[in-house]
């Protein structure tokens, strides 16, 4: 089989081709890409919740039982002990709810947890072409750490 030399009136007819392929392709594209990127910030925002949380278990494994729960709602929310300055997050508020808890057993401290319910992660763009890409509501994130001996005071 012998090739066909490309002439100019072909190459013109090619390029028109692969400009309507473009433009049939790329909002699929454009699609993925976001899509991609919101899964994501999503999973970020997951990993920035579950670390704050272990943070907060952590802090409040060294206190004594029954203190320390506005500190490590503190960790959890804005990162600091103090809980000044912005939110860790763009869709924490001071209305999230993050329980803290101990449990006994027997009569000694065994853990402490700390669960952040119900975060809701809200994408930047709620629609891509009509796909709607949030929003996302995560399971209940928690920690929970052995407790420090605490000799007599527990």
């Amino acid at each position: 089989m012998k090739r066909q030399p490309i002439t100019p009136k072909s190459a013109a007819s090619q390029s028109g081709a692969a400009l309507l392929e473009l433009a049939l392709i790329l909002p699929l594209l454009l699609v993925m890409a976001l899509t991609v990127t919101e899964l994501g910030r999503a999973l970020w925002h997951y990993k920035v919740l579950a670390q704050s949380t272990r943070e907060a278990a952590r802090y409040l494994s060294t206190q004594t039982p029954g203190t320390g729960a506005d500190q490590a709602r503190n960790l959890v929310l804005y990162g600091t002990l103090a809980g000044s300055g912005a939110y860790q997050l763009s869709g924490l508020t001071a209305a999230q709810p993050v329980r803290v808890s101990w449990q006994r057993q027997g009569s000694t401290l065994a853990l402490v947890s700390v669960t952040v319910a119900g975060y809701r992660f809200d994408s930047l763009a709620a629609t891509v072409f009509g796909v709607r890409l949030g929003p996302i509501t995560f399971s209940d994130i928690s920690a929970s750490m052995r407790a420090a001996s605490c000799g007599s005071v527990c």
